[in-house]
């Protein structure tokens, strides 16, 4: 199951052309060119393996058309061309992004960057920013001031597996953990000093 949603991932957000696959604009591939492209470069797929997948993926991360005939990634994109098509959202005036204590330097120079991925990741709870950060490293939680940046008309899409998304993040939106504070969040005090929506 790892290894094959590994295999999605690669395929389905960042290097379909590894297998001759084609992603149309919005991300989407058809299922039985997938299942047929990475068997004929070695990596063999049952239909069922895909299902199973995709249906138990902890992070619900690829979902199937309506049809079951095409699959996507519901996130994570790295290419230009794929445009996911979410509409803009309003998200909870705070949100959080997991990361490792050694980013913490850059971001409070550069802010958050979406790296090689189209969007920069947030999470609806620090729980889950925890687990996101968990995967980098010693976990360090920010807290993103969302009200704010939406203020300002920043603009949030929020992803059928619950993952907000936006451009970028600078650093005047992110509260960072005080040197006291746990590492692995802002804290309550951090958190109230952040104003709430009106």
């Amino acid at each position: 199951m790892i290894k094959t949603s590994k295999f999605l991932s690669l395929v389905l957000r960042h290097a379909p052309e590894t297998i001759g696959l084609t992603l149309d604009a919005n991300g989407w591939a058809d299922v039985d060119q997938l299942l047929a492209q990475a068997a004929s470069y070695g990596t063999a797929i049952s239909r069922a393996q895909l299902d199973a997948v995709v249906a138990n993926d902890s992070k619900t991360r690829y979902a199937f058309s309506s049809d079951g005939l095409r699959i996507r990634a519901n996130q994570g994109h790295s290419l230009a061309a794929v445009d996911i098509s979410l509409p803009p959202a309003i998200p909870p005036a705070l949100l959080f992004h997991g990361t490792a204590s050694r980013f913490v330097d850059a971001i409070r120079e550069q802010g958050l960057r979406p790296g090689s991925r189209n969007h920069v990741h947030l999470s609806a709870t620090a729980d889950t920013a925890v687990n996101v950060g968990s995967r980098h490293g010693k976990p360090v939680v920010l807290a993103v001031d969302t009200a704010a940046m939406q203020a300002q008309g920043r603009v949030f899409y929020v992803s059928a597996n619950g993952v907000w998304l936006t451009d970028a993040v600078p650093a005047a939106f992110i509260t960072f953990p005080s040197a006291g504070a746990s590492a692995t969040g802002p804290g309550p005090a951090a958190c109230a000093a952040i104003p709430a929506r009106p």
